[in-house]
């Protein structure tokens, strides 16, 4: 009985820490971010908007009306060639706008401008993202401006899409995101359901350490992404890698915990 009383007692300052060290709220900071240095490969040509490296991929007429696709988070996408050098794409599910999307590129051609506004599925509440990316070969012969292969170089977003809370209740982990998105779960390696996302509809978690959990993220029971949460030993930084298993791309991002008074 001694024995097994000390192993608790060694155990629990242990547990303990990876449960405070994890709980509050986090600021993602993108210049921090390694992002995956894939290529995105899309063409607007010929009347016809096309995305290779989407998956599924994605080829609908381009004059600017929803038109229907499949195996996508929206199920209406519509493509509008604005000039030379830009396109907008509008998404929607069910007849609501998941996002709008401007594409500019450079005059040189080697650069792409890309503003986008994503609508939350939960509440009123928008993010706005602008995205550099970098020309990876030609342009397409005849093809818009925006068309070809590109890479990624920055991400800028508004705080909704950054701030990330964490808390504990008993042995379950809620998290929440002023998107509306979160989740409640144990980290038993069970799925549980996985709010106000269009991406995904349920979740897993399970204990790697001391400082690192596992989350494993599903829609339609498929797997969408893997991504590892570690917590710094000073519990100030938190590092997460995700591994997109849809598109095959794995980015690595740096939270910073903010104070008491950021809080608020």
């Amino acid at each position: 009985m001694k024995k097994l009383f000390a192993s608790i007692l060694l155990l629990a300052p242990t547990i303990l820490f990876g449960q405070v060290a994890l709980q509050g709220t986090w600021r993602t900071d993108m210049d921090q971010a390694k992002l995956s240095q894939k290529p995105y490969t899309f063409s607007l040509a010929g009347g016809m908007y096309e995305c290779t490296s989407c998956v599924p991929e994605i080829k609908i007429k381009a004059d600017g009306t929803d038109q229907p696709v499949t195996g996508q988070t929206y199920d209406t996408l519509s493509a509008r060639m604005d000039g030379p050098r830009t396109i907008t794409l509008t998404a929607k599910k069910n007849g609501k706008t998941v996002f709008e999307q401007t594409r500019t590129v450079s005059v040189d051609g080697n650069t792409l401008a890309l503003k986008s506004t994503s609508y939350s599925k939960e509440n009123d509440q928008s993010v706005q993202t602008e995205v550099s990316l970098t020309r990876v070969g030609q342009t397409p012969s005849g093809a818009n401006g925006t068309s070809g292969s590109w890479r990624v170089n920055k991400v800028s977003e508004t705080d909704a899409g950054l701030m990330t809370t964490y808390k504990w209740a008993g042995d379950e982990l809620i998290m929440s995101q002023p998107t509306g998105e979160g989740y409640r779960a144990k980290l038993d390696g069970h799925d549980y359901p996985y709010n106000g996302s269009y991406t995904i509809d349920t979740v897993s978690l399970k204990r790697i350490d001391d400082r690192t959990i596992e989350e494993t993220n599903k829609r339609g029971g498929k797997v969408i992404s893997i991504s590892k949460i570690s917590v710094s030993p000073d519990g100030k930084t938190l590092t997460e890698v995700v591994n997109n298993k849809l598109l095959d791309r794995t980015s690595t991002f740096v939270s910073e915990k903010q104070t008491m008074e950021a809080e608020k």
